[in-house]
């Protein structure tokens, strides 16, 4: 065989080999997300070659708090426009914050008024996912069609921002409102990696918020070796009379040991299965996307 057959060999097996190697990528996730009684939402992508995997990408999953991640970026465009300065102090009042939700923010200050910068609310949602810093956020970004608005001005279509955390509140089908596609935050994700959307000092600032949380240690970064770097944004619904989770959701970049770096977005919907499930069922397919792109 010649040097030159030998290269057309090459590249008629190579797309073979990695579509059948990713059908056995795809087969291993469909099996791990029976375990959650739902459906599940897969999208996995190499952030090097955009080579992209994608399960149950017509559905409609609901966001919960994944959404924190681009409100995060509407106030950070508003930033680097000059609208704000993440040093920029907001008066925050007592009314203003919901007594009955998760607020890290709130529990801190006792209840009362306080002033706070807006680096620290960014921090507060993204980090630590505060329903009230959230939704003084969307205030400050001017509701949330703008920051809708401008999540489709980047060209992600198959996304929804319609309710605020406290319209969640105000009914279970309300969530379903505040849609997203896997593909849509592989969209986002990659669009924060490569630093298409925001300032350098704005990017920074956003990955370190994502890199930081506390949240979600049982997904994404579940089964990974430890000191993996992970910037992630996780989501979480309640669960109804039936036994039935809305969200378990989370989403983001995981960096490889090989220099590869990989998106990774699970959303786990409707789901039966208790939580400790729910979240091994993200952390198994975390593992399994790292396993195949890490050994590549």
């Amino acid at each position: 065989m010649t040097r030159l057959a030998r290269i057309l060999v090459l590249l008629l097996l190579f797309p073979t080999l990695t579509f059948a190697q990713q059908a056995k990528l795809r087969g291993e996730i469909e099996a791990i997300s029976k375990q959650a009684n739902g459906i599940v939402g897969v999208g996995i992508m190499d952030l090097k070659t955009r080579e992209t995997l994608l399960i149950n990408q017509d559905h409609k999953f609901p966001m919960q708090s994944t959404f924190k991640f681009p409100l995060a970026m509407a106030v950070l465009d508003l930033v680097d426009k000059g609208k704000y300065k993440l040093d920029q102090k907001i008066h925050v009042t007592k009314a203003q914050l919901d007594p009955d939700t998760h607020s890290p923010m709130r529990d801190k200050r006792l209840d009362q008024d306080f002033d706070i910068t807006i680096g620290e609310l960014l921090s507060y949602s993204v980090s630590e996912s505060d329903n009230n810093a959230c939704d003084i956020l969307f205030e400050l970004a001017g509701g949330t069609k703008k920051v809708n608005d401008y999540i489709h001005s980047l060209g992600v279509k198959d996304i929804a921002i319609v309710a605020t955390e406290k319209e969640m509140k105000a009914g279970w089908n309300v969530q379903y409102t505040n849609f997203a596609r896997p593909s849509a935050y592989l969209q986002l994700l990659e669009i924060v990696y490569k630093g298409k959307a925001l300032s350098k000092p704005s990017h920074d600032f956003l990955w370190k918020i994502l890199v930081a949380g506390p949240t979600g240690l049982k997904r994404i970064k579940g089964l990974l070796p430890e000191g993996t770097v992970v910037a992630h944004k996780t989501g979480t619904s309640g669960t109804n009379d039936k036994g039935v989770a809305a969200a378990t959701n989370d989403l983001g970049i995981i960096k490889l040991n090989n220099q590869k770096d990989i998106a990774v977005v699970v959303f786990v919907s409707d789901a039966t299965a208790k939580i400790d499930t729910r979240e091994l069922v993200i952390a198994q397919i975390a593992k399994a996307a790292a396993d195949y792109y890490g050994g590549k």
